[in-house]
């Protein structure tokens, strides 16, 4: 696929068409192919290599999305998803553009460890929602959980409430590596500096996907590490102030 059709072709994985867990309402969730961090509970393993995936029409894809419009229309949406959704930003703009002028809600669901691009910036002026994915608040953990700096999804966070972009921030509780009280009180301040923060939410770490990881013959990397309880959500929700 030449450099000039990426505006109109995706990398695909998956796609759903009665998402609820993605945003609000019923959600048409497209699940793109590619990711450039190491996330060790990734529940999606399959999703990050970018030569994987089938490539689909910006036209098709926006066909399947009419489609279901009558479900989706007018409490749900569409929710870009992956893997990164946004390392396809040139195809996730047109797409949203084309959405809009559908009126259906449009999502994006991203950990925002990408550089501030023209490209990202357009993507971001036709996303009604940002579904931030913040990894870790402490920086050297954060490289340690995802193989990445946190300073990018950060930086993105305030770009998104400087500009009056909507976001959910979510976090995903790991025992022993996100939900230490400290941790999730800097996290609470942080959330605290943003003005269009609608909605936290604590996904509790588990291991279904752990499959995922064994079938394309890779160690999973928290083996053996147990999977957050509801009485670790509770103490989560605590320090953040969510209850």
């Amino acid at each position: 696929m030449e450099e000039k059709d990426l505006n109109y072709y995706a990398k695909v994985h998956s796609i759903e068409s009665f998402g609820t867990v993605d945003g609000p309402g019923i959600r048409f969730v497209l699940f793109l192919q590619g990711c450039h961090l190491h996330c060790k509970y990734c529940h999606n393993r399959d999703t990050w290599d970018i030569n994987s995936g089938n490539y689909k029409s910006l036209d098709a894809i926006f066909n399947k999305i009419l489609n279901y419009k009558n479900y989706i229309y007018p409490n749900g949406g569409v929710t870009v998803t992956g893997g990164e959704p946004l390392l396809q930003a040139k195809f996730v703009f047109e797409l949203f553009k084309k959405l809009k002028k559908e009126k259906i809600h449009t999502c994006v669901d991203t950990s925002g460890m990408v550089a501030l691009t023209d490209d990202i910036k357009n993507v971001l002026s036709v996303t009604d929602l940002v579904l931030l994915d913040i990894k870790h608040i402490d920086d050297e953990k954060c490289k340690t959980l995802v193989g990445k700096s946190n300073k990018l999804e950060l930086e993105f966070a305030k770009y998104l409430s400087d500009n009056n972009i909507s976001m959910w921030i979510r976090q995903v509780l790991v025992p022993g590596y996100t939900d230490d009280e400290e941790d999730l009180i800097k996290l609470k301040d942080f959330i605290s500096s943003l003005k269009t923060v609608k909605k936290v939410e604590i996904l509790p770490y588990h291991d279904m996907g752990k499959y995922k990881w064994e079938k394309l013959g890779i160690k999973y990397e928290l083996e053996g590490l147990r999977t957050a309880s509801s009485e670790d959500v509770e103490n989560a929700k605590k320090a953040l102030g969510l209850s």
